[in-house]
């Protein structure tokens, strides 16, 4: 017997369709419409997620010692496994009816656990960002907009149906999803080429014959094996936190720019809680240019709702300034009541900065300095693109402090906190990102540097073909002397 579930509000809720409300500054979504939508026949409705997505399970279980030692590894960390799956209860209703909508496995709703562990501020050295994991280049070719103000590859909506998008293109190119999932994590060109080498041998060219980057290897079963932990948690000594099946977030469409900070305090949650379903946002103003939508706990939505029809004051207390290339720093800041230590500040500039690149600058709208100190969030890269930064893995040791990492790089708690999800306190071996920000003068040291080591390969190579060359006619006089 086929069995119906309420879906999708029209798309309003869970896709944040905005419904036009002319009475308010900001529209609001809701989920007055909603629809019946049939699903197969194997489907049992149910109150928890979980048991939703098991029942959606339907990639074949491969054998490999690989399942075992990740399902080993997760039960050993249940700290972590609770961590992730209390992350994970923001998301996972939203992207399990995208999946089940795309008739895919549910298996790869869960795919942010081994990409990201469900963390919206994840960054890796290869820069990819948000919890699917984007590199810059393949965000903007499905449709992520980057820039100053705002990254799509962060935002839950556009990062998840890229993520889908992608991915059916990938089953469609190779026909199963254990090497759609392998071009996922490796490049579908990197399979296409180890597919080609194995037909060239007469060997197979499915995921298990391939010769892969130990990575890529891993990849499948280490979903698998979070695929086995979510089946039967109890197996494995570990216990998941419930996550109802209903919507955790409603979609809000901006029609004015407003205040990140007033945003969430007009939704009585969290600037913690606000950042975690927003983190595409990179400054304190959202603007609707960047995205019209923000996202909200539904139970959240009315709070916001009351509040906002009731606040009699400006939205926004900060506006976008063009400045002139060149422009001394220490001659703008006064002009908007700031110091020139709080607008490097504001706008992610160096320390060392003097003057403008040329860049839009944040600055306070009435020319006076914001009552409520802010630090750019989810910056994870230099505005001004620079490059000159370093991304480095740091290993906690025993006794390490937030404050000691950050002295031993010789980078702030604060950027430290920001590139690693607002940590608070760190335990023995967990990992840290730590992006440092190169100065003009060790950027300098290590060009001169590495300058120095091509010269003095140069001069060595140079040198043994000149001695090579002498051996050369050395020989040749002693063989044209003997014969």
């Amino acid at each position: 017997m086929t069995s119906p579930m309420l879906a999708h509000a029209d798309e309003h809720l869970a896709l944040g369709a905005p419904l036009t409300d002319s009475t308010a500054p900001l529209a609001l979504s809701t989920a007055r419409n909603i629809k019946l939508e049939l699903l197969p026949d194997n489907y049992l409705a149910s109150h928890d997620l979980w048991e939703r997505i098991r029942n959606g399970f339907a990639m074949r279980d491969l054998e490999s010692p690989l399942i075992a030692r990740h399902e080993k590894w997760y039960a050993s960390r249940p700290e972590y496994v609770a961590r992730m799956t209390d992350r994970a209860g923001r998301y996972l209703y939203y992207i399990t009816g995208e999946v089940e909508r795309r008739g895919m496995p549910s298996e790869i709703a869960l795919l942010p656990m081994i990409e990201s562990a469900f963390n919206p501020g994840a960054y890796s050295t290869s820069r990819a960002s948000g919890i699917w994991q984007f590199i810059p280049s393949t965000g903007k070719n499905f449709g992520m907009q980057q820039n100053w103000w705002y990254d799509g590859r962060r935002d839950v909506i556009s990062a998840t149906t890229g993520a889908l998008d992608y991915l059916q293109k990938l089953h469609d190119m190779f026909g199963d999803w254990e090497l759609a999932l392998a071009a996922y994590n490796w490049g579908e060109g990197a399979v296409q080429r180890a597919q080609a080498r194995n037909r060239k041998r007469g060997l197979p060219v499915n995921y298990t014959s391939l010769k892969l980057p130990d990575e890529t290897r891993s990849y499948v079963p280490k979903l698998l094996a979070i695929k086995n932990i979510i089946a039967n948690p109890a197996s494995f000594g570990l216990v998941l936190q419930d996550i109802p099946n209903e919507p955790y977030f409603a979609a809000v469409s901006t029609t004015q720019h407003i205040d990140v900070k007033l945003a969430a305090k007009l939704a009585d949650i969290p600037m913690e809680e606000f950042t975690a379903l927003n983190p595409a946002h990179n400054r304190p103003v959202i603007l609707q240019d960047n995205s019209d939508l923000i996202l909200l706990p539904v139970k959240s939505v009315e709070t916001f709702r009351a509040n906002l029809e009731n606040y009699d004051k400006p939205l926004v207390s900060w506006q976008a300034y063009q400045p002139k290339k060149g422009e001394r720093l220490d001659r703008l800041a006064p002009r908007f009541g700031l110091s020139v230590e709080k607008l490097k500040s504001v706008n992610g500039l160096s320390g060392r900065a003097n003057a403008s690149t040329g860049q839009t600058l944040l600055v306070p709208l009435n020319g006076e300095d914001n009552e409520n100190e802010f630090a750019a969030f989810n910056m994870h890269l230099s505005p001004t693109g620079d490059g000159r930064t370093r991304t480095i893995k740091h290993t906690v040791r025993k006794g390490e402090t937030l404050a000691s990492v950050a002295r031993r790089y010789n980078v702030s708690v604060a950027g430290l906190q920001r590139r690693n999800s607002k940590l608070k306190q760190l335990k023995p071996g967990q990992v840290v990102i730590v992006v440092q920000n190169l100065s003009r003068k060790r950027s300098g040291r290590l060009a001169k540097s590495a300058n120095r080591t091509r010269q003095t390969a140069r001069r060595a190579a140079a040198g043994k073909s000149q001695a090579q060359h002498k051996n050369q006619k050395r020989m040749q006089v002693v063989y044209n002397n003997g014969r």
